[in-house]
């Protein structure tokens, strides 16, 4: 091999590790900005007929304690749908996943589900990517 077509291979593979090198910082940047991006997840719960209005006391109850005492509690709005009140959405938002993964572990979380574990027929969790979060201040 001529030195002319050594020195073109040697500063084609020298561009190619510092462009595979910053590809993969970029990419580790990326994953580190998923961590801190809002957590949002909703749960959609069907509820025993019988036992709508015990749940409905105990998600209030869940609710109004992470609201109050959990930093990383963004938000958490559970509706009923007006048709069939034993169907129930519970929209959570949360800092980033670990403030979710908090957020479980808590003494009302864990008390929220040993209260209702017997009301709940079907629990399904969604996650989510979120698009746009907005809200109005009131």
């Amino acid at each position: 091999m001529n030195a002319r077509r050594f020195l073109v291979l040697g500063a084609s593979i020298l561009t190619l590790a510092v462009a595979g090198s910053a590809g993969a910082q970029e990419m580790a940047q990326e994953k580190l900005q998923d961590m801190h991006q809002p957590y949002v997840r909703v749960a959609e719960i069907e509820i025993d007929p019988l036992q709508v209005e015990p749940y409905t006391a105990a998600v209030k109850q869940q609710i109004e304690a992470a609201v109050r005492l959990e930093p990383g509690v963004l938000a958490l709005y559970a509706v009923a749908d007006q048709q069939n009140p034993a169907h129930v959405f519970v929209f959570e938002i949360y800092a980033d996943v670990d403030a979710y993964k908090a957020h479980i572990e808590t003494a009302h979380f864990k008390t929220y589900k040993a209260i209702t574990q017997d009301m709940v027929k079907s629990l399904k969790l969604r996650d989510t990517v979120p698009i746009l979060l907005g809200a109005k201040r009131t």
